[in-house]
């Protein structure tokens, strides 16, 4: 069965870096394009990133980029989520989905706090 495994949150102080990572199984990881999404408390889940199936193409909320990095290891099946200069806003539990042929599937969620 497909599963997608986030990890890689936590604490962190303004200005400050997380690396989160999502480990896949159960599909044709280098066949289908991956993203990253968020949901504060009390917010609508929105859409942090998306890298094609190849890795060459990707698009970014427009108040991350330049901040964020997503990128992928098709020999791992792992997708990646840089963050650099990390905000209070960027609180949230962070998703990874995916969408196959047939199905839309996510991650459990990991949560990224970013406060002093």
């Amino acid at each position: 069965q497909v599963q997608l495994v986030e990890s890689g949150g936590g604490l962190v102080q303004p200005g400050g870096s997380l690396r989160l990572s999502c480990a896949a199984s159960g599909f044709s990881f280098s066949s289908y394009a991956m993203s990253w999404y968020r949901q504060a408390p009390g917010k609508e889940r929105e859409l942090v990133a998306i890298i094609n199936s190849a890795g060459s193409t990707t698009t970014y909320l427009d108040s991350v980029k330049g901040r964020f990095t997503i990128s992928r290891d098709n020999a791992k099946n792992t997708v990646y989520l840089q963050m650099i200069s990390l905000e209070p806003e960027d609180t949230a539990v962070y998703y990874c989905k995916t969408q196959t042929w047939n199905a839309v599937y996510w991650g459990q969620g990991t949560q990224v706090t970013v406060s002093s």
